[in-house]
This record gives structure tokens, C-alpha cells and sequence, in this order.
């Protein structure tokens, strides 16, 4: 085999840069989960109002769905070097 070959046949799928960013999305999607935890009740007899709190009912999925997007980007976002090649096309 060449050399080239052997290159191409070791290539990652995503570049390390996508890799970041995907874990950053899921520390993001972590942090909206660990924000709609709590609000139970002590006494199962007692309601709790708090379970209704605008951080579980509003913020906390939209940090999650904002997670979420983030992770397609990041699986989306082609590297610098193959837009310059499609430039030079």
C-alpha cells in the first residue's frame, strides 16, 4: 500500500475540534438534567409547590434542547481545511 492509502485508512470521522464540541453539548444537556432534579416532598401527603418552579418547568428544557442543537453543530461543523479545498474547487 502507499502511503496515501495508509493516511486515508486511519482518518477519524470528525476532526478533534468536533470531538470538543460534542462533549460540550453533553456537560450541557447534563447541566439541564442536574437543573430539573429536586422538588419533591419529604411527606408523601405534603405538595410541593416547587416542583412547578419556572427553572424545571421553562429553563431546564431549554438548556437540554439548547444541548442538544448544539451537539448536531457540532457533528455538522466541517473543519477549516475542507472549506478551503472547496474554495479552491
Amino acid at each position: 500500500m502507499s502511503k496515501k492509502e495508509t493516511e486515508k485508512k486511519f482518518e477519524m470521522a470528525l476532526e478533534k475540534k468536533n470531538y470538543l464540541l460534542l462533549a460540550v453539548s453533553f456537560v450541557i444537556v447534563i447541566i439541564g438534567f442536574l437543573l430539573m432534579m429536586g422538588g419533591g416532598s419529604e411527606n408523601p401527603e405534603v405538595f410541593n409547590e416547587e416542583v412547578y418552579s419556572f427553572r424545571r418547568i421553562t429553563l431546564a428544557p431549554l438548556v437540554v434542547l439548547f444541548g442538544f442543537l448544539f451537539a448536531i453543530y457540532a457533528i455538522m461543523k466541517k473543519p477549516k481545511d475542507t472549506k478551503e479545498m472547496e474554495k479552491k474547487k
